[in-house]
């Protein structure tokens, strides 16, 4: 479960280090490289609903075998890439091969709950969180490690063995009938996958995380087709007896609608500062791969401290507003940074982003277990990393426009005033929040509904 889970994130996270290397190597600047954020983060987006559903009706196992497989596959794509357009596609194999992961882990807490009748994944979710918050301490430390030793091609290598032991485990370890939504009959099985549903949602985002990728009046198109793809989609969820997902259940579920709003903007933030802020650093600050990666450890480390402290706590408010104060009071230092600041300094802004990284990730991921129908629960884990992605794009966007062809330090600060806005915004939903409080333990008796 963990190491299926944290190969996105891995991936996620070396790449920060990599993006100037690969510039410098390839000829392309910080605009051009934002796509290998992007694209990642573009195929998971669309992915994990999709995924999630699919686990949501044949379990786990079969759809970790086979997204995984696509990971060693992207990995020697991108080990091999002759140019920046072959790297791009390969990060969006690594995005669909990643999709299964996180929401065959939720499902399989969601599937053991019911099959023990004992409800307590209060360790089992904090040691997911543990996971991909270490494996976020390591990727950019690796990823600088990799790129000293064997350049930047190696960060892509690193995915062929990985996917080679999950497989391996999965084979050995995930249970055959791990399902925890319905068994279709072949004969209905579209029916169940809803698939002019899934082309809409797909149609719906690809236009709007294309328009958030590049932000300029000339595509505005893109939000006519994504305003058309999204009227379409609400038509066809509202009428379909099985739908890919239940509009209905879900706009009466006010929480979970807010949980989602709040990943979002927390990730605005939290993406900014590992992409923008890293680029920054090496380019703007002079500091090597390896060095840049050290600067980042402070952040994570304390975020896996926070984690375990709290993670057991199922009260959600607290963590979120401390988590939207620590996003704001690590911005307002940021803005005070300069090409001549001490190194401390940069240390000081990553043990700052610690807190809310800790604190909002676990609460986020709490919120949805104990806020969303059980028998959805991979296809509502798959949401919310969908709405997380979307906020990783609007931050990969912001950093292009911020930076331009360079990562200088006034791009920098005004990739800090939005990311300050967005800290606020974040800490606004959540102190009044009316529906936010100590979660209740979702019934581990089946209800039969339709869709999240």
């Amino acid at each position: 479960m963990m190491l299926g889970s944290v190969l996105n994130p891995v991936n996620s996270t070396i790449i920060a280090v990599t993006l100037i290397p690969i510039g410098d190597a390839l000829g392309a600047p910080p605009s051009r490289t934002a796509w290998l954020v992007s694209a990642l983060y573009l195929a998971t987006a669309l992915g994990q609903p999709v995924m999630g559903r699919l686990i949501d009706i044949f379990g786990p196992r079969r759809l970790f075998l086979v997204s995984t497989s696509l990971v060693g596959v992207a990995g020697v794509v991108g080990t091999l890439a002759p140019n920046l357009g072959v790297l791009i596609a390969s990060r969006v194999l690594l995005g669909f091969g990643t999709c299964a992961g996180y929401p065959a882990a939720m499902a399989l807490v969601r599937s053991e709950a019911e099959r023990t009748g004992q409800d307590s994944p209060g360790g089992v979710l904090t040691a997911l969180a543990v996971a991909n918050q270490t494996i976020a301490v390591l990727g950019p430390l690796l990823g600088g490690l990799l790129i000293g030793l064997g350049g930047w091609r190696t960060t892509f290598a690193l995915n062929v063995p990985l996917a080679a032991v999950a497989e391996l485990l999965g084979l050995l370890r995930l249970p055959k009938e791990a399902g925890t939504g319905e068994s279709p009959q072949r004969g209905r099985l579209a029916a169940q996958l809803d698939l002019p549903g899934m082309a809409l949602f797909a149609a719906m985002l690809i236009s709007l995380l294309l328009f958030l990728m590049n932000l300029h009046p000339r595509d505005w198109y893109l939000l006519v087709i994504a305003a058309a793809a999204s009227a379409a989609f609400a038509l066809r969820e509202l009428r379909a007896p099985v739908p890919f997902i239940n509009l209905r259940v879900l706009g009466g579920n006010t929480p979970l609608l807010a949980t989602y709003g709040r990943a979002l903007v927390a990730y605005v933030v939290s993406y900014a500062f590992l992409y923008g802020f890293t680029q920054w650093t090496e380019e703007g600050f002079g500091l090597s791969p390896f060095h840049a990666g050290l600067v980042q450890i402070p952040m994570f480390l304390v975020a896996i401290g926070v984690s375990i402290v709290t993670g057991r706590r199922k009260g959600v408010r607290g963590k979120l507003v401390v988590g939207g104060l620590g996003q704001i009071a690590a911005c307002a230092v940021m803005l005070t940074l300069t090409g001549d600041s001490p190194v401390w300094t940069l240390v000081l802004v990553a043990l700052i982003f610690g807190l809310p990284q800790g604190l909002n990730s676990l609460a986020l991921q709490n919120s949805v277990y104990f806020q969303a129908d059980p028998e959805r629960i991979a296809s509502s884990a798959g949401l919310l990393r969908t709405f997380a992605y979307v906020g990783s794009m609007v931050a990969s966007s912001t950093a292009a426009a911020s930076f331009g062809q360079r990562a200088d330090t006034g791009g920098m600060h005004h990739l800090a005033w939005i990311m300050l806005g967005a800290g606020v915004l974040c800490l606004v939903l959540t102190v009044f929040d009316r529906t936010l409080g100590r979660p209740s333990p979702p019934r581990l008796t089946r209800t039969r509904s339709s869709g999240i």
